[in-house]
């Protein structure tokens, strides 16, 4: 199950990444912003990691205007991993090296092409298990 948020920022490209998830029957929650109404990011960034602490949803996916502020907001919580990401790479990387359990994106920086391809790679690239790569997760969590 995927935990989806966004601001008003990211509110369009939230709806092209549920329009992917239901076209490939992947479960999610959307736990908002449901309209482009000026919102405070943190609200869902907190909504969503909550989430995936409870064991609700295994991973996340976050979107404003940049992704800076959100994923900011969500690693604030511990046992989150959440990374932004702008290209492929990034997204593939960031699950192999740093398991990272929440996909971050600008809604004003990545176009919806793009970004459902990053969703896709980040969604099917497991973590490596590798052990330096396990190592510095449990350095990251101290």
């Amino acid at each position: 199950m995927i935990a989806l948020g966004s601001d008003h920022g990211g509110f369009q490209l939230k709806d092209e990444i549920i329009k992917y998830l239901e076209d490939n029957n992947i479960e999610y929650k959307d736990l908002g912003c449901y309209t482009t109404d000026s919102c405070d990011y943190p609200d869902f960034a907190n909504k969503v990691a909550k989430s995936i602490q409870n064991n609700e949803c295994d991973k996340g996916i976050l979107i404003c205007g940049t992704g800076i502020g959100i994923s900011i907001a969500a690693n604030k919580h511990k046992g989150i991993r959440a990374a932004l990401c702008h290209d492929c790479f990034s997204a593939e990387a960031t699950r192999l090296h740093n398991d990272a359990n929440v996909l971050v994106m600008g809604g004003r920086i990545v176009g919806p092409g793009l970004a459902l391809k990053i969703v896709e790679i980040f969604l099917s690239t497991d973590f490596s298990n590798d052990e330096r790569h396990i190592r510095r997760i449990n350095l990251i969590e101290e």
